[in-house]
């Protein structure tokens, strides 16, 4: 098993563009299903999630050409259907959280689909209740194959029908309009999810000549058509990377400029992190943080402690939540970090504890953080990667600690970022890859 030996305490300096994003990506890739065109797809970062879920699709009888780094072009015109069943392809399933995403696809096209309970991040439970029923409102039937340790769909005829999400799931909401593209009839979907990546999914969608109204809301419709053809499509840069770099500017005392971030897509992340007195600067598209002696946490305006939450677009993405945590760890004040949507994500603060953080984890959703204003810094520790999202926050805290540290179980991190110890080293930072 790989890890990461980090030598602390550098400042860095220069450039860094973020890779494409990582839920877009997989989105994208298991939309190439719905169709047997050919469908390029470009900026696609090439990190484990990705790159698995590409090999599934070959599996399946995809047949995929890489055209350039990160460009790709899929056609799925000869998919083997009797593969979907096989005790094979449901065990690969189960070790990948994005194959979620390849059932509403198949279940449109060919009226069939296996459903494995996936794998993916150990950040508690992640219910698939919004998935399986709405391909129940679309008409499917399923059942449980206790051998398989799978639910079977089924659904010759899909057909439309209104339907309200009782959460405003992603990765629901992506399934089920994939599934809904091809439903006969209007499918309306309310409490949808409305991410800049679910906007993307439906652009695409429409280029491949689906009908589809209300991008951007929470309130979708969806005209099914008979057949889809083929499209290109290029992801858009990955907005909690984005926000990752910014925490690595903060918890480092550096000056970075990242470039070409799609500044419009990031919604509220620039605002949180100026809440943590983190001064970012927009330079057409890209954003440039100066280095800062001091970064002061705002309180609210009534003077009680600030709080940082993660909640559905245009809300906080929780995927950011560890990155702002580590990084209150060195600023100035007070600030109440509350996960909401995930019960086991704050388990990692015990190893900030370990490094001299000052942090009252008040129960598994929310953590207190008494900012250290860069006076006392952290120090190293030996750390273990539970997710991606603690992953990178782990890597942050171990290069703004003076010494070294290392991380076991970076295979989660290499997951949602590609080549991140090379592309931070060229910044000036100190990591090994053992």
């Amino acid at each position: 098993m790989e890890k990461f030996i980090i030598e602390g305490g550098h400042h860095l300096s220069g450039e860094i563009t973020p890779q494409g994003a990582k839920n877009e990506a997989l989105e994208i890739i298991a939309a190439t299903l719905l169709t047997d065109e050919e469908v390029t797809v470009s900026n696609i970062p090439e990190i484990l999630d990705t790159l698995n879920l590409i090999a599934l699709l070959k599996d399946l009888g995809v047949e995929v050409t890489k055209l350039a780094k990160g460009e790709y072009r899929f056609r799925a015109a000869s998919v083997r259907e009797e593969y979907l069943r096989s005790p094979e392809f449901v065990a690969k399933c189960a070790a990948l959280r994005g194959s979620v995403l390849i059932a509403g696809p198949l279940l449109a096209r060919f009226g069939t689909a296996c459903f494995p309970k996936p794998g993916g991040d150990k950040i508690g439970r992640r219910r698939l209740d919004t998935h399986l029923l709405g391909f129940l409102k679309l008409g499917a039937s399923m059942e449980y194959d206790r051998d398989l340790r799978a639910f079977i769909l089924e659904g010759k005829t899909l057909k439309g029908s209104y339907m309200l999400l009782d959460e405003a799931s992603v990765t629901g909401t992506a399934n089920i309009v994939m599934a809904a593209c091809l439903a006969e009839g209007q499918t309306t979907i309310y409490n949808a999810a409305c991410e800049p990546y679910i906007q993307q999914l439906c652009r695409l969608l429409t280029n491949m000549g689906a009908e589809i109204s209300g991008i951007g809301s929470n309130l979708l419709t969806i005209n099914g058509v008979k057949k889809l053809h083929g499209a290109s499509h290029r992801i858009l840069p990955d907005m909690v990377e984005v926000g990752s770099f910014i925490g690595l500017a903060a918890i480092t005392q550096s000056s970075i400029t990242i470039k070409n971030v799609s500044y419009d897509n990031l919604g509220i992340i620039p605002e949180c992190f100026r809440r943590l007195g983190v001064k970012l600067e927009q330079q057409g598209d890209d954003i440039f943080i100066p280095a800062q002696e001091s970064y002061e946490i705002e309180s609210f305006i009534d003077g009680s402690i600030m709080t940082l939450a993660d909640a559905p677009w245009p809300g906080l993405t929780p995927d950011l939540l560890s990155v702002m945590l580590v990084v209150a760890t060195q600023c100035k004040g007070s600030v109440l970090i509350h996960q909401k949507m995930f019960e086991s994500r704050l388990f990692f603060v015990d190893k900030l504890i370990d490094m001299g953080a000052q942090i009252i984890l008040c129960d598994p959703h929310r953590a207190v953080v008494i900012g250290h204003d860069h006076h006392h810094t952290l120090k190293p520790g030996h750390l273990t990667s539970p997710d991606i999202r603690a992953g990178i926050a782990m890597l942050l805290a171990a290069m703004s600690a003076v010494g070294t540290s290392e991380i076991d179980n970076i295979s989660q991190i290499d997951r949602g970022y590609e080549d991140i110890d090379g592309r931070l080293n060229a910044l000036g930072a100190h990591i090994t890859r053992q």
